[in-house]
């Protein structure tokens, strides 16, 4: 059983620094952590705002296209290749500004994401691929189910599967620790979470997210 779960969506960028942090603890602490969905797409395609544009779409719908290939992936590779393909996807995304690269020609794209994280690049094709997009739902349901309907990403679940598991929208950082500065808020969130009826800590105001 893994020490944690980590579910995102690989166009978020609150997501990606989030997951930066936890791969920076998995490292020092020998941890396990497995990566799971949550799509955004699902999560908003009811939703009818003036805010939420074509084009704010269109990115949550590629970021549900990366799913499917992570879902392929998963399928062959196990978590451990989805733990590479987020790396080489999350780094074109963010630190790389590629995203609009990705949506002009996905599948291409993702061939190159595949090749250099070590994975079959005949599995590019998968973006298009709605049959994994069940599970995507499945794993983004058990989202709310554990956290709550009003949570977007990243979502974290400490100690899955025993009697003090706990899990929370966030942390939402804007910048990603390092070292024992990783560390010391790794434990401070778990604490934090796993404390009996322990709901929400939240703030509103945050700088932007800052990938370096």
């Amino acid at each position: 059983m893994a020490d944690l779960e980590f579910f995102f969506d690989p166009i978020c960028p609150w997501a990606w620094i989030t997951s930066r942090w936890v791969s920076e603890v998995q490292q020092l602490r020998s941890y396990d952590v497995r990566w799971r969905f949550i799509s955004l797409a699902v999560i908003n395609e009811d939703l009818v705002a003036d805010w939420y544009t074509p084009a704010y779409r269109a990115s949550h719908v590629a970021g549900l296209m990366g799913l499917r290939v992570a879902d392929a992936v998963r399928l062959t590779g196990g978590n451990a290749g989805v733990a590479r393909l987020y790396t080489v996807l999350g780094t074109a995304f963010h630190p790389g500004e590629r995203r609009r690269e990705f949506q002009d020609s996905p599948v291409e794209f993702m061939k190159w994401v595949l090749g250099e994280a070590d994975c079959d690049v005949s599995l590019a094709d998968h973006v298009n691929d709605e049959s994994h997009d069940d599970y995507i739902r499945a794993d983004t349901a058990l989202v709310f189910e554990r956290a709550g309907s009003d949570v977007g990403t990243p979502v974290v679940t400490f100690h899955p599967g025993d009697s003090n598991e706990a899990s929370f929208f966030g942390p939402v950082i804007s910048t990603i620790p390092r070292g024992d500065d990783a560390v010391k808020l790794w434990d401070a969130i778990e604490m934090i979470a796993t404390v009996s009826g322990m709901a929400e800590l939240k703030r509103s105001n945050r700088s932007k997210p800052i990938f370096t």
